[in-house]
């Protein structure tokens, strides 16, 4: 079969991904508390026959808390519970810290999903790495090191805790009264430097049996990390050949570690406002983050090295200041940048395009939406896209109803649902307990 494109759709507090999409028309600014509307979006996304959905988590303080809501849900396993119960096949992928969790609870939290969900579900395993974080666990973040010490530790414990009980150990027959085979459920007693658990674990297995392992993160420490546990990396990239270098190098990790390269998938982040025109894109990102232009004009101007004044954000750059620019070699987003500062376009449009936000952005019409995502599709430099609208409650069903279909029309994305499971949409193999080709 022709290889086709993997696309999930973050989902973080309830708006969007503009810091004043709760202020948008047509925006219920209580969205923040509203499963009900995590649970439309999630719908809208299945509608569309999107692989997955990403819940990231980072339980931290918002920096302008007067003027933005926090970046997260309320809780992501709550969250994804309510959604398990309104979806049916859509995957279910959720951020936990392998430095602020015990293991026990998170094999626990994630299995129990895994088995509402039917085997829908993943977790994005990660570090953690603010000491904003930290602090609200009354820690510091340890080094790299460390923490990647208690990861490595931390997922084979857990993936250990999932297969303890036998994936033919639920016998429930209650002619005989033999609820469970004794013998294939028993205690782990797994333990390393950082973490331990006695097990076992009192779950079943789920329809995929297991959940799945993300993991979000572009070091080395990384690299070796999801390719030794993880099928799904959660990336950032802002050009092709950055994408494809991190691409290949988990794909090596994924080697090293004795697996099959194409048990990995690469997912770059894509942010989208979709209108049918660009002008019309831009309007509403000016109405709906231009408050912060003129923090943002000084860190432009620095990206390209020249003074921007923030009382002249509605004039292209001068002829003299477009030869006198050059684009930092420390911000990738730099190059791009100035391209667009190059046809023409005000400060503030310039800014509206989304140059330096925190992964690509595309504003106007789907059509050059499919173009970038097959673009880099083509390239080699993904596996998918994590999809982030600037606003859920028109952003998602503007990317299903009008991206999608262009992405199917081409080949490059499916139009059904294959299986019921997220291994079956991600295309990777079955898993129960540790792989034991990592644990040699």
């Amino acid at each position: 079969m022709t290889r086709q494109m993997l696309i999930g759709l973050h989902l973080g507090n309830g708006y969007g991904n503009l810091p004043g999409a709760w202020r948008a028309q047509g925006v219920d600014p209580t969205s923040y508390t509203s499963f009900d509307a995590k649970v439309r979006h999630a719908q809208a996304a299945e509608r569309g026959k999107l692989q997955f959905l990403f819940l990231p988590d980072g339980p931290t303080h918002v920096g302008d808390i007067a003027n933005e809501p926090p970046n997260f849900n309320l809780d992501v396993m709550v969250t994804l519970a309510a959604i398990a119960r309104e979806t049916s096949h859509i995957g279910l992928v959720a951020t936990g810290s392998t430095t602020f969790n015990e293991p026990f609870n998170l094999a626990r939290q994630f299995k129990a999903l895994d088995v509402l969900s039917h085997g829908r579900t993943g977790w994005n395993a990660v570090t953690s790495s603010g000491e904003d974080v930290a602090a609200n666990y009354g820690q510091h973040i340890p080094s790299s090191p460390e923490r990647y010490g208690r990861a490595h530790e931390t997922v084979q414990l857990v993936q250990a805790l999932w297969g303890s009980w036998g994936q033919t150990a639920w016998v429930h027959d209650k002619a005989t009264g033999r609820f469970a085979d004794p013998e294939q459920v028993a205690p782990i007693n797994l333990g390393g430097e950082h973490v331990a658990s006695r097990g076992p674990l009192y779950i079943p297995p789920s329809e995929q049996g297991q959940p799945v392992i993300f993991h979000a993160g572009g070091s080395p420490n990384a690299h070796e990390f999801a390719g030794r546990w993880a099928n799904a990396v959660i990336g950032a990239a802002f050009t092709i050949d950055d994408a494809r270098a991190q691409r290949a190098a988990f794909r090596e990790a994924a080697k090293r570690a004795g697996r099959n390269p194409d048990e990995i998938k690469f997912f770059a982040g894509l942010m989208t406002t979709i209108t049918p025109a660009k002008r019309e894109g831009l309007d509403r990102r000016i109405t709906l983050s231009g408050r912060t232009f003129p923090q943002r004009a000084a860190y432009l101007g620095r990206m390209l090295g020249l003074y921007l004044d923030p009382a002249h954000l509605d004039e292209p750059l001068s002829a003299a200041q477009l030869s006198e620019a050059r684009p930092s070699p420390a911000d990738p987003r730099s190059i791009h940048a100035l391209k667009i500062a190059r046809e023409g376009w005000t400060v503030r449009d310039i800014l509206a395009h989304g140059v330096i936000d925190y992964h690509p952005v595309i504003v106007g019409p789907a059509a050059e939406a499919a173009n970038h995502m097959q673009e880099w599709f083509e390239s080699d430099a993904v596996d998918g896209f994590w999809v982030s609208p600037d606003i859920y409650d028109s952003g998602v069903d503007a990317f299903v109803d009008s991206v999608v279909p262009i992405l199917q029309d081409r080949g490059l994305f499916h139009r059904d649902y294959d299986g019921a499971t997220l291994r079956d949409h991600l295309n990777i193999p079955a898993q129960y307990g540790v792989d034991p080709r990592v644990t040699r």
